[in-house]
């Protein structure tokens, strides 16, 4: 009686590895790259993709980040994030007229990241580190003005916040133009203010060059007065002693 032959080992390739748990950082890494899929899209070409170096070498240092519970790496993607925000302001700011200076948009990398868009709005991350604060210091105290995980939603809130600053400028220059030009009276008096000081400083002028002519007279008619004493002084002493 033939012994049966041994089963053949059965085909692993195609099981599916055992699941294993993945850890809050992986997850919150698929959570970024669900959000960049959602707003930009499937991927496109390869150029289309590495068109920005700057801006992979964002997503890779936020993707970085967020896989590391280092602080400076968390400081860092903040930053990027903010980065990545005040990129997505450039064509809004391309608008704003020129000789309008009230808007200095940059990100200031101290110990709580912050993107300064005027001197009293900015935008911060919140706890979480994915959430945008839009705060605005008032009188009354600091605001919040919008808060949001999506850029899309920050851009809108801060064109807005941009539009009603320039409406505002608009009105104090109205202001200024319906009040009888206030501004430009008090440039006028600047301005007189100067020429009396440019007057001032013209007649120290004027008296320091008459005292420096009256010394060089006086030092001119002393030395030739000397010169003659000298002269005198030796023809006596010629006649007197000798002439003899």
């Amino acid at each position: 009686m033939e012994e049966p032959l041994p089963a053949p080992p059965a085909d692993t390739r195609d099981a599916d590895p055992p699941h294993a748990s993945t850890t809050p950082a992986e997850r919150l890494s698929l959570l970024v790259e669900r959000e960049r899929v959602a707003r930009k899209g499937p991927a496109g070409s390869l150029d289309e993709r590495m068109a920005s170096l700057s801006g992979a070498l964002r997503r890779a240092r936020l993707e970085n980040a967020e896989r590391s519970a280092a602080i400076f790496d968390l400081r860092a993607a903040e930053i990027a994030r903010l980065e990545m925000l005040g990129e997505a302001l450039s064509p809004v700011l391309a608008q704003v007229p020129r000789d309008c200076d009230i808007f200095d948009v940059g990100v200031a990398p101290a110990e709580r990241p912050r993107l300064f868009i005027d001197q009293i709005g900015f935008v911060e991350m919140d706890r979480d580190r994915r959430t945008y604060r839009f705060l605005q210091d008032t009188r009354h105290g600091r605001v919040t003005l919008r808060e949001s995980d999506s850029i899309d939603d920050l851009v809108e809130a801060i064109t807005s916040y941009i539009a009603h600053r320039l409406i505002e400028r608009e009105k104090a220059l109205a202001v200024d133009y319906a009040s009888g030009g206030a501004a430009q009276a008090l440039g006028v008096k600047v301005a007189a203010a100067r020429e009396r000081a440019n007057a001032r400083e013209s007649d120290k002028s004027v008296s320091g060059k008459t005292t420096r002519a009256a010394a060089f007279i006086a030092e001119f008619f002393g030395a030739t007065a000397f010169f003659a004493f000298l002269a005198v002084l030796a023809a006596w002493i010629y006649r007197a002693y000798l002439a003899g």
